[in-house]
Formats: C-alpha cells, structure tokens, sequence
C-alpha cells in the first residue's frame, strides 16, 4: 500500500498530520507557492548584505559575536563552525517517530519564508524524511529560546557527519546518504543559524505529546465508565441539562461521551440501594476529565500557530522587503499550556486513584474486600494500591512548573528562557504514569464487574471489559500482579481499548 502524501504549504499543517508522518511514515510533498517564498527570501538577505545591511549569521555572528563581522569568504567555514560549536546537547537520544516530529515542524516552518534559508537544506529536511533517514539527535541541552544545542546535530547530519538512524540501522550519515542517492549539503551564509536556531524540538514532541493527551482523555472516560458499572454508581453526574447549563466544554463533552460509552447498561435501571450520590472522584470525574480537555484544546491552538508561523531570529518580512530583529522564537504562551496540563492531568490522576481506593472498599462496593473471590483466602488486591499512589506522587512532582527556572548565559544577553523540551519531556512521563494508573483502575473494574455480575453493560464498556479480558483473566487466586500490570498498560498505549470501543460504537 503506498504512503500517505501530505502537501506541506507552510500555513497549513495539522497536528494530526504530524501525527501521520512521524508514527505511519506519510511522505511530504512541498508546494510550489511555499518553496517560491523559500527561495525569494534567500534572494533577499543577499540583496541586504550587498547594501551592507547588517544580518545576523548572515555577515554577523550569532548570541554574544553579534558584533562580529563575518566575511564572505568564510561563509562555509563559519557556518559548518557554528554547526560543531552548538552539538552541545546530552541524551537520552530521541526515538525515530520523534526526530521525524522534529525535522516536519522545523520544514514547515522553514516554508513560510522568513528564514533565508538555502533552498537544497529546505530539500533536504524531506528527503530526511521520505527518506526516512533520522539524525541522532540529544534530547537535553536545550533551554528552549531555540533548542540550538539539539538541532545542531541535525545540521550534522545534512554536512555528512554525526550518526543516523535508516531503516532501522544506525549508521554514519554520509553512508546513509550515500545509500539514499543524496549528497550532503554545503553550507552557506545564515544556512548554521536556520538549522539550528528553532524551537522545531520542543514543538515536534510537544505536537506527538498533545496527541498523547487527547487518547489519554479518551482512555480515562472509557474506565472511569467501566468503574461506574463496577461500583454500581450513580448516573446523575453525566446528565446533559445538567452539564449543559454549567456552560464548560470539556465538562460537558466528557460527560457526553462517557453517555454514550454506557448507552445500554443496567445502570440506567433504578436501583434503591445505590447512595443518592457517589464520592467525588466518581462524582466529579466528568468535570476533572473535562478540566483536561480544556487545557488541551488552549494548547492545541497554540501548538497550531506555532508549526504553520515562523520562530526564526531576524525575521525576514518578505512583502516589506525587511529584516527585522525579534523575539519569535519566544514559546512561553504554549509552554505555559503544557504546564496547566501537567497540573490539570495530575487532578485526573488523582480522582483515578481515589476511584480505585474505592473499588476495593466493601463499604462502597458491597463486594468483597480487595475485590477478592475468596476473602480470608485470596489476598487479590490487597498490595496493588501501593505503586499507582506511588506513580500518582511522582506525576504530583512532575507537574511542578519548570518555566521559570533559568539562567542567563551568552553573556548576559540571554536573560530570558522557558525549558520548552523539559518542559514538555515531563508532561510526557506523566502521561506515560497515568497509562499504569488508569490500567490498574481497569483491573479493578473489571474484577468488580465479574464479581457483581450485571446483566447488562454499555455498549462501549462491554467492548472495553472484552478487550481487557482477552488479556487479562478474571483474578481468581493470586498471582504475580506486576505481569497484569505491564498487560494492561500494553492495552492502552497500544491504542487497543480505543480501537475496540471505537469498533462498538461505530
């Protein structure tokens, strides 16, 4: 089957496309109308340093040299300079469908024209990715005014030098290139500076991570609906005049969902012996769910800006025919949104661990004590409590804020950072913890489901419970729970729980 193609312009890019091109390997076409601004730009910085207009990394050096004159016949030395000098950055080093994140978001960058770039490195970043050659690249190193200590090697690779990865090899680029039938690039005037100086890093994984983040939601409805079934809880919460009237989106499209996912079940059935209202954390958890949501939707937009508008320092206004000095590689509007997420996906692990407290807890079940088949003889979940807490204090820590711990470097002239890559790393691990937490709710839920037996369950939980159930079996005497564990996270990160809701309530 071919692969996808998607016409990159330089305005127009989705993160649901990058999504594509960095984990189903989608091709990149350029437009026409984005490669002309490429290339009349280029034409431009030229025709400014032939008036002796000063240009950064262009005829002057870059951060503290800015002072210093760069002639032209030094051009390619200085350039190929400024790449070695800024391969600063440490690992670990990014995995493959992250470098291919991070090479699209600098290419569409690059295609709305304000860099100055040589037209072949434009090139050269889609071949890299249709390719599928993908630079080592450091993942720490970067304070995030431009992630210049990691892009660096990206540079290296485009010269010939430094490791990639192709087709699953690593190997040195100019034999990657050579395999490829590419050549590596000469570097000319302001060419080391468009490599490096981007914030192509910290927006390709923040993209990746917001699609993380959206299916988390999704996942984090679909179990707190089979915990519901398994407490034999209220329904009142998920009302949609209710949810309406309080007037907040995400509130209100969680609470439609998780609806929708329960379409079907006893629950919808009176039942006297339920409590007129539940704890909290089952209460609540379309409003704590929906809390994330809206965080997601600010950050989304801003991420959107931020692949489809330029970051580069000069700012070539192309109608203007003007180099402008500026501060378009500040990020701190979108790396805010991720540490709002950070905090906002804590609270959601927070009630997912309250939820699961309260599912080994006969005085809210009216099941057994840990859930176990054989209380006195069957331990079951009487330990499990101890890692997701231990997970949850983790996400607590990581959800500190981190952008605005930094130095001043350069001389004291850059005396401003935001830790865009750090930053948006550590939203990623909490993601990854909340995987393990909201898959030992599921083993709780599903173990209350078996235990209470109902006659009927959602539409989009009966797929759910069948899914964990297929790898997972009913618990009836104990056994090594970590193997569980790791099983049913494998469940949620491999998208399999998606995918069989999705399937059941097509």
């Amino acid at each position: 089957m071919d692969k996808e193609v998607i016409l990159l312009t330089g305005t127009d890019l989705t993160i649901e496309q990058v999504v594509k091109v960095a984990r189903e390997g989608a091709q990149v076409k350029i437009s026409d109308e984005a490669m002309a601004r490429v290339e009349k730009s280029r034409r431009l910085i030229f025709e400014l340093a032939d008036r002796n207009v000063p240009v950064y990394g262009l005829n002057r050096g870059v951060g503290w040299n800015k002072d210093k004159k760069v002639f032209e016949k030094y051009f390619e030395e200085y350039n190929k300079n400024l790449i070695y000098a800024h391969c600063v950055a440490v690992g670990p080093e990014a995995e493959e469908e992250d470098v291919r994140a991070i090479l699209l978001a600098r290419l569409n960058t690059l295609l709305v024209g304000c860099t100055g770039i040589k037209p072949e490195i434009v090139l050269m970043y889609r071949d890299f990715l249709n390719y599928g050659i993908h630079p080592s690249i450091p993942l720490r190193g970067s304070v995030g005014e431009g992630d210049i200590a990691n892009l660096s090697h990206v540079g290296l690779a485009m010269i010939g030098e430094g490791d990639v990865f192709y087709k699953g090899e690593r190997m040195p680029a100019n034999k990657a290139l050579d395999k490829a039938g590419l050549s590596p690039v000469t570097l000319g005037p302001k060419d080391g500076l468009g490599i490096v100086s981007s914030n192509a890093l910290g927006a390709g994984i923040g993209a990746i991570a917001l699609n993380e983040i959206q299916e988390l939601i999704e996942v984090a409805n679909i179990i707190y609906c089979l915990s519901l079934e398994g407490l034999n809880g209220n329904l009142h919460p998920l009302d949609d005049s209710a949810n309406k009237l309080r007037g907040f989106k995400g509130q209100y499209s969680c609470a439609k969902k998780m609806r929708e996912y329960l379409e079907g079940s006893y629950l919808w059935e009176e039942d006297g012996s339920r409590p007129l209202q539940d704890s909290l954390s089952f209460r609540g958890s379309c409003s704590i769910h929906g809390s994330v949501e809206d965080a997601l939707n600010y950050v989304w937009d801003k991420m959107t800006i931020q692949l489809n508008s330029t970051d580069d320092n000069p700012c070539i206004v192309l109608d203007e025919e003007r180099l402008v000095p500026c501060s378009n590689y500040e990020t701190t509007t979108w790396v805010v949104g991720f540490e709002m997420l950070g905090i906002a996906l804590s609270h959601l692990s927070k009630i997912a661990c309250h939820r699961t407290i309260k599912l080994s807890n006969p005085s809210f079940t009216k099941l057994s004590r840990f859930l176990s088949p054989s209380e006195g003889e069957i331990i079951a979940y009487g330990t499990i409590q101890k890692p997701f807490t231990s997970l949850d204090t983790e996400i607590r820590h990581l959800a500190n804020p981190a952008t605005m711990d930094y130095f001043s470097v350069a001389g004291d002239i850059e005396d401003h950072a935001n830790n865009s890559p750090f930053v948006v790393t550590k939203t990623r691990k909490i993601v990854d913890n909340l995987r393990y937490i909201l898959g030992m709710e599921a083993l709780h839920a599903a173990q209350a489901i078996d235990l209470r037996k109902p006659k009927q369950l959602g539409r989009g939980t009966k797929a759910a419970f069948n899914e964990f159930r297929r790898e997972i079996q009913f618990l009836e005497k104990d056994r090594c729970l970590t193997v569980d564990i790791k099983k049913a996270y494998d469940v949620i990160k491999s998208r399999r729980l998606i995918k069989a809701v999705k399937r059941a309530m097509a």
